[in-house]
């Protein structure tokens, strides 16, 4: 057993569709394989917006429109890449989806919110992976000559009911996971199925938070007990930078499951946060390879040994600054801290950065202004507050002296901190 996941840039449309299919004939294992299939392309951020303008009472036909007609002409390209495709019966159940999202936003508006806005947030934008795998499961289906099965994830993963970061019960998700999956190799060798979704004990859909296709990948491997998992991305492997922003970026051919964890966690783009400790865990090898060129060698995280490596760069965009001081100017003591965590964790807001001093407490997070706000609204009486948006959080892991000195030049820094490996710094955008 295998596990590879599809981002969404490797199913941004029809050609890259038919991409995916010829990996997996050309390069898949002779044993089974489960497949995980985010939203294509930009489709999250399209129902994002839709799903703020539905929640907030105002008019999203033009961009329901507009999303229905990105996944309409990839129906129409992919048949005739395909042809053996039914466009007629596929154009069919991809108009029983886009009906069932336009009925969800049209009871919410006109009949019933949900309880939350994250509840809702889940149930809508879930959409985008259900189409996605909709067109590679019919494609794989004709394009190869073996069978494939569709497994919803919302069968596969049961979380709580934690919207937008469902915590997955790992006892009853890898009891149906083997179940519905074994299920489906009777008479397929390809199960596809969503990432980022899961499922509550009554049906309703979660999400594991944003980008969480790769952890998906990795609770399945976990389940399944599988031999590898594979992240197909539009990338060499895992780099030591983002080569849209840096110039000379470096391959890691070879890295540990801890360097790679704390990269995960600093921000680095490749892989989600949560995906390590699940194949760790197991001893599961993970491979990033890339979908423009499969032949490459891609990188390998395992439990390995390796020298130093180069150092890596990581760069976190609209980051917010928040300081909190006691007004009465006493320290920040345990129990400053304790109601600050307290609100911070009610309020979602992950800390990226924390530092404090005799009578102030800061933290860097990711901007929300929902979020935020909420926060903000818990802690104002207590403490006197500040924050700044509009920021941007560099980190240097593996860090030496040249590399600190080539990111920091020209930035005022906001607030700078480095451990025994790891240098970081907040910085006007």
């Amino acid at each position: 057993m295998q596990v590879y996941k599809f981002g969404g840039a490797s199913v941004k449309d029809a050609a890259a569709i038919l991409n995916l299919c010829r990996i997996v004939r050309d390069h898949g294992p002779q044993g089974p394989l489960v497949i995980v299939v985010s939203a294509m392309g930009k489709t999250t951020n399209a129902l994002e917006e839709i799903y703020d303008l539905a929640y907030l009472g105002e008019g999203y036909s033009a961009q329901l429109s507009a999303l229905e007609g990105y996944h309409e002409q990839a129906c129409v390209e992919l048949a005739n890449l395909i042809p053996t495709i039914s466009l007629s019966q596929l154009q069919r159940q991809l108009q029983q989806l886009t009906a069932s999202l336009s009925e969800e936003l049209q009871f919410m508006q006109l009949v019933h919110m949900p309880e939350t806005y994250d509840q809702g947030y889940d149930q809508i934008v879930s959409y985008g992976e259900r189409f996605s795998t909709l067109l590679a499961s019919t494609a794989l289906t004709y394009f190869l000559s073996f069978t494939t099965r569709h497994v919803p994830a919302q069968l596969l993963l049961r979380t709580d009911e934690v919207w937008r970061e469902g915590k997955v019960n790992w006892s009853a998700t890898e009891v149906q996971t083997e179940e519905f999956v074994n299920k489906a190799l009777v008479d397929a060798k390809i199960i596809v199925t969503e990432g980022f979704l899961g499922g509550t004990a009554v049906g309703l859909t979660t999400t594991l938070g944003r980008e969480g296709s790769d952890y998906t990948a990795a609770i399945l491997a976990y389940c399944l007990r599988a031999e590898s998992v594979t992240i197909w991305k539009d990338v060499a492997g895992l780099l030591n930078a983002d080569p849209k922003i840096f110039a000379d970026t470096v391959r890691y051919p070879e890295i540990s499951y801890r360097e790679t964890i704390e990269m995960a966690y600093y921000g680095a783009s490749v892989i989600h946060p949560k995906t390590l400790k699940p194949l760790a865990d197991r001893g599961i090898p993970l491979r990033v390879k890339s979908f423009l060129d499969p032949e490459a060698e891609g990188t390998l995280i395992h439990d390995c040994q390796h020298p130093a490596l180069a150092p890596a760069f990581i760069r976190k965009t609209d980051q917010t600054l928040l300081s909190f001081a006691s007004k009465d100017f006493s320290f920040i003591s345990e129990e400053n801290m304790a109601v600050i965590f307290a609100a911070l964790a009610q309020a979602k807001l992950k800390i990226n950065v924390m530092q404090n001093s005799a009578i102030s407490f800061s933290v860097c997070v990711d901007y929300s202004e929902r979020r935020v706000h909420q926060l903000l609204d818990v802690l104002r009486e207590q403490f006197t507050l500040h924050y700044n948006t509009g920021l941007t959080l560099f980190t240097i892991k593996n860090y030496d002296a040249a590399s600190i000195a080539r990111l920091t030049e020209g930035k005022r820094l906001l607030l700078e901190q480095r451990t025994r490996s790891t240098f970081q710094f907040v910085c006007a955008a």
